[in-house]
């Protein structure tokens, strides 16, 4: 695992443990633009963890599927686009109804990403460190949303 990427992973967890505890402050108008902030980086990079995937799928593809049982790579590749439609989903949710139901989405994407990632790791035998730094990313990413969604509808603030 490159050093990059395990640096640019912990940097990509700032901004879930920046806008999250913003999320959770005194000031109304400040914490509901940092909700939306933590909400839209929550999604941007759900939909990031579908692209890994897609461009996995295209890297291990060989030559057309010619059998029914060959055709688990463009069910991968349309389970790589899932990530971004519910980041999306999040994102609107807000608009339409409760933040915490954006918050809700993303908690359960992840992990059913992480899952998803986990069993597949087992079957085309991906690097152990990169399903260590996915864990270690989604627990920390997780447990923010799960703060914010938790307090918030118990209309907890912190001061900082």
């Amino acid at each position: 695992m490159p050093i990059s990427a395990i640096l640019l992973s912990l940097l990509g967890l700032a901004p879930f443990i920046g806008c999250g505890l913003v999320a959770l402050g005194p000031h109304a108008a400040s914490a509901d633009r940092m909700l939306t902030a933590l909400i839209a980086w929550g999604a941007l990079v759900l939909a990031f963890t579908g692209g890994l995937h897609w461009g996995m799928v295209l890297r291990e593809a060989g030559p057309a599927p010619s059998t029914s049982s060959d055709r688990q790579p463009h069910a991968r590749i349309g389970m790589a686009v899932l990530p971004l439609i519910l980041g999306w989903v999040a994102l609107l949710l807000p608009l339409v109804a409760a933040a915490w139901l954006g918050l809700l989405l993303l908690i359960v994407a992840y992990l059913t990403t992480l899952a998803a990632e986990h069993r597949w790791a087992r079957s085309y035998a991906w690097p152990t460190r990169y399903l260590w730094l996915r864990w270690g990313f989604t627990i920390v990413a997780v447990a923010m949303l799960i703060s914010v969604m938790t307090l918030r509808l118990l209309g907890q603030t912190i001061v900082l």
